[in-house]
């Protein structure tokens, strides 16, 4: 056992080495996984003597025990070489009809600071825990359909990989009940995915009152005697089911391990990954429970830029509808000879998408013959010039009545919730809400929702509600009907504009970067360093294309017309500065007006900027590393990298001074993938060849006008 064990982690450590190079420290950029994962797949192995399972790629390893059960005995971090975890926990835990019931795990462990491999064969199995009797392997299968029907920078979703499944059955009380446990791994990416199904194969339904996916006892990030310390700030943890106000991370104490240095035991070195409440599903004889999916992703560095491109690569490797990145107007009218204007208008200047705006009349769940021909026509009509068109719909955060609305498990009533008031999504009006959004698309043929509010995660203590029971449940069905929805939409190719991240790993496409909605009721020349402000700072952990911002053509919120775009011809230069600092970040902008263009000036000047756009779209979509943050005061400037295209970095700079600048600016290329030497052109212009540093640092002087921009492309 111990030969097997010694030469499996040889194996993988050799795989490791041969993949990755020296470290990125050390230098050997070729060989960095966020550059080239290539060579990194995924492989599952088992012990000879069969006590043992092995998930890794080389970048990240998953050991399982299953003899004398199943348990996770340890997670190595190939890219580091340490070891995550501190000793073995149960797989789960599921609460069955008011009855705790571990998930394998190994009992008469005595240390939780650390696990020797002298003592595994010492361990028994938990009493009364589901017991493993076998697994499976498979290849990795997408979670959903993804109909793409416009640009994206991921072009296809076709994950490779390892599906690991292990089917436990209880005994006893839970007779009957299987349960499996699937794990899968990416090939190129240090990414473990886990969920669990619940079968019901006895003659009587089961409640399944909650349950905890994931229980691991993990290394401390910080060990401190007094203060309590941090929680773990080497990986990342994230499920398809967190939302604004409930996610279903927890970070808790371990007050089995006595060891650990904190007086109190207050160490937050347990990862628990489980619903807030509930699901309180009952499970027919012959049904199925699936629950929610969690990822981990251990980081190999603190270095605050390399961490975010873990997250950029996580997000494109499990929601690759993320990088569709159409370019929309934010139509506030619905007035048919302007939103005809409008579409024509998105079609002469290369446009792509209208949406109908928030206040521009739009209601989808108005079911009537005239609404829907109406708004039919207006798809026709679009489509007829290459256009895409949808509009706004605001679910949470308004009022529908007594009956209908979430009540407070605090108070009894309604209000008090994430949005104040909201509407429960498993009332009957909740059913009809999502039954005539879904027959709105169907029958008008329209291309995008705006998804306001979205559901927030908020519990309904409600009993008389039609689709939940009550509190536990609540929550479990909500969110089912959102999951429900918007998988439809990903498979029927509509893009979604929903303002809550967590909806991304359940097919949305765009959130917000960030922006205090005032802000653009300030005057024209705030808002566009503010604006630069809000793109650099949400891009440490975003990708362009899920994001999109704010531009004010008509009056919001206020501010008169220093505030505002119109006329557009009178304030071109704003107009262009916003344009070119957007797109220059590949963020999409809400344009919110009826037209993008006034003048033909104005509609010289709008073509010119989408067909600069355009000829460097891939790189312009592509991950940002960051040079200087927008202070007004100074140059400021980010660098798009993309080792993949013949473009390898784009850099925008600007100076926002009314006196021309000229910098020596370091440009950090070890994202390019670019080694040695670099090739820089200003603005299209002659070729200059730049060697690197050391340190992948290419060092360009370059003048920028006053209030003004400019850009280097790079290439080999």
């Amino acid at each position: 056992m111990k030969l097997f064990r010694a030469c499996l982690f040889a194996i993988v450590a050799l795989l490791a080495a041969a993949c990755q190079g020296d470290t990125f420290e050390t230098g050997t950029p070729s060989k960095d996984w966020l550059l080239d994962g290539s060579s990194y797949k995924a492989f599952v192995e088992k012990s000879d003597d069969g006590k043992e399972v092995v998930l890794s790629n080389g970048l990240v390893t998953r050991v399982f025990r299953i003899v004398p059960n199943l348990a996770t005995v340890n997670i190595i971090n190939n890219m580091t070489g340490e070891t995550m975890i501190r000793t073995a926990c149960p797989e789960g835990t599921l609460t069955v009809d008011g009855k705790d019931y571990p998930l394998g795990g190994l009992a008469g462990i005595e240390e939780y600071g650390y696990l020797k491999e002298d003592w595994l064969d010492g361990f028994t199995a938990i009493p009364g825990s589901f017991q493993v009797k076998g697994l499976k392997v498979d290849e990795l299968k997408p979670r959903m359909e993804w109909n793409r029907k416009r640009w994206a920078l991921v072009k296809e979703w076709d994950p490779k990989g390892k599906e690991l499944t292990f089917i436990l059955e209880g005994s006893g009380e839970t007779e009957g009940v299987k349960v499996e446990v699937h794990f899968e791994l990416y090939d190129g990416s240090p990414i473990l995915g886990k969920w669990i199904d619940v079968l019901n194969e006895s003659d009587k339904p089961v409640t399944l009152n909650k349950f905890t996916l994931e229980e691991l006892a993990m290394v401390e990030y910080d060990s401190q005697v007094d203060f309590v310390p941090l929680s773990n700030n080497m990986i990342h943890v994230q499920s398809d089911w967190a939302q604004v106000s409930c996610g279903t991370t927890f970070w808790e104490t371990d007050p089995r391990y006595t060891s650990q240095v904190n007086y109190n035991l207050q160490t937050p070195c347990k990862l628990v990954v489980r619903l807030p409440r509930g699901p309180e599903e009952t499970i027919e004889p012959g049904g199925k429970f699936e629950s929610f999916r969690n990822w981990i992703m251990p980081f190999d560095s603190e270095d605050r830029e390399r961490k975010g491109m873990f997250l950029k690569s996580f997000k494109r490797t499990l929601a690759p509808w993320t990088t569709e990145n159409p370019i929309f107007l934010h139509c506030t009218t619905t007035n048919p000879e302007e939103v005809k204007i409008a579409i024509d208008q998105c079609a002469e200047t290369g446009y792509e998408m209208v949406i109908l705006s928030f206040g521009s009349g739009l209601n989808m769940e108005d079911e009537s013959e005239e609404n829907i021909a109406k708004y039919r026509g207006f798809a026709d009509y679009a489509h007829s010039k290459g256009i895409e068109i949808g509009g706004y719909s605001l679910l949470a955060s308004r009022w529908i009545s007594e009956e209908v609305d979430i009540i407070n498990p605090a108070t009894g009533k309604r209000g008090g919730m994430t949005f104040g008031g909201s509407p429960c999504l498993s009332s009957e009006w909740g059913h009809e809400y999502f039954r005539k959004i879904k027959s709105f698309f169907e029958r008008t043929g329209m291309d995008f929702l705006e998804h306001d509010g979205s559901y927030s995660g908020d519990p309904c203590a409600s009993t008389s509600h039609a689709y939940h029971k009550g509190l536990e449940d609540s929550q479990w069905t909500q969110r089912e009907m959102l999951e429900d929805l918007y998988k439809w939409m990903r498979a029927k190719g509509i893009f979604m504009n929903v303002p809550d991240l967590g909806t991304f790993l359940i097919g949305s496409n765009k959130c917000a970067v960030g922006y205090r909605e005032v802000n653009w009721s300030l005057p024209r020349e705030r808002q566009i360093i503010l604006g630069r402000q809000n793109i650099y700072d949400s891009m440490w952990t975003r990708i362009p294309t899920d994001s999109w911002t704010f531009t004010p053509l008509v009056q919001y919120h206020g501010g008169g017309a220093a505030a505002t775009l119109e006329p557009l011809d009178e304030h071109l230069d704003a107009y262009k500065a916003h344009m070119i600092q957007n797109y220059g970040s590949g963020v999409q902008s809400c344009y919110r007006g009826f037209r993008l263009y006034d003048t033909e000036r104005t509609k010289e000047t709008v073509i010119e900027v989408i067909n600069w756009y355009k000829a460097y779209r891939e790189i312009l979509c592509s991950d940002i590393v960051h040079l200087r943050r927008p202070d007004g005061r100074d140059w400021d400037g980010i660098l798009h990298v993309n080792p993949n295209l013949e473009e390898k970095g784009l850099a925008m700079l600007y100076n926002p001074t009314d006196e021309p600048i000229t910098r020596s600016i370091k440009l950090p290329l070890y994202y390019t993938g670019l080694t040695g030497k670099a090739t820089v052109s200003e603005r299209d212009g002659k070729p200059l060849k730049v060697k690197l540093d050391r340190e992948y640092n290419a060092t360009v002087t370059v003048t920028i006008p006053a209030e003004g921009y400019t850009w280097l492309v790079i290439r080999q």
